[in-house]
């Protein structure tokens, strides 16, 4: 009754399955390998904000550019304030508000965003107390430049004088009339009654759209495997009970059964 699997047909199938199903459990599994990586990584990158608060500040300069190795690390600066913006829409505890973000110029001519503090509800610059005049030195975790419409950053244009959407110097430098570089810290301890804005983790190392999409893909890829087992176990069954109806009669041999 079995004979039919070692028919050319049948040979063919089955080194399609044999090989079609370690290729989608070996792409399942490095799919979920890549979350699994992705989640690790989150996991150090929030470990390592936390362990970068206590190290001790170093100059701005000696932390630039911004990477994962030194976003959240705690930068130290010297200059005086500029101009101020309030950054609208951001979440602190669960509650709306806004960020005080206020243009640290230092001595060589660039200005440095630096976000004094978070304030409840809509932003209002007459909430938003007035920076410190004279020079300061600033201590805070530099942050690498936002991305408008990645992690829960908006996009939104068209907003009031005095207000931007992204922390960037992209679009900061639309605003002010000196050269912005390209990052920001946030104030360990915020001024004048704010709330001081905690640190997060650099992009591409958090549990974002592409780690779940890596299992997605997982699922997927596991699902292939089952049907390519469920439609090999279908087409031999068909086979065996085509085979026993012609051993019956019912049925001529040589009509085969369509694949």
């Amino acid at each position: 009754m079995y004979r039919f699997l070692l028919t050319p047909r049948w040979w063919g199938i089955n080194v399609f399955v044999l090989l079609a199903i370690p290729f989608c459990i070996f792409m399942g599994s490095w799919q979920l390998s890549r979350f699994e990586d992705r989640v690790q990584a989150h996991r150090d990158a929030t470990e390592q904000v936390t362990t970068d608060r206590h190290k001790a500040a170093r100059p701005l300069r000696e932390l630039l550019p911004v990477n994962k190795a030194t976003s959240g690390r705690q930068a130290t600066v010297t200059g005086r304030y500029g101009r101020q913006l309030l950054v609208p829409d951001r979440q602190l505890d669960g509650k709306q508000g806004f960020y005080v973000l206020t243009l640290l110029r230092t001595d060589g001519g660039k200005a440095l965003p630096v976000v004094r503090g978070w304030l409840p509800g809509s932003a209002d610059t007459a909430k938003a107390p007035a920076a410190p005049t004279g020079e300061v030195t600033v201590t805070g975790a530099l942050q690498a430049s936002e991305t408008p419409g990645d992690n829960g950053v908006s996009a939104q244009g068209g907003l009031p004088a005095g207000q931007t959407a992204a922390i960037s110097s992209a679009s900061l430098v639309n605003l002010v009339p000196y050269d912005v570089y390209d990052a920001w810290v946030t104030l360990d301890k915020a001024d004048a009654g704010m709330t001081a804005v905690p640190a997060t983790a650099p992009a591409d190392s958090g549990l974002d759209l592409k780690a779940f999409q890596n299992l997605g893909y997982t699922g997927e890829w596991f699902v292939f495997a089952g049907f390519v087992v469920f439609m090999w176990f279908r087409l031999l069954r068909r086979e065996v009970e085509f085979a026993r109806d012609a051993e019956m009669g019912l049925v001529a041999e040589e009509e085969g059964v369509a694949v």
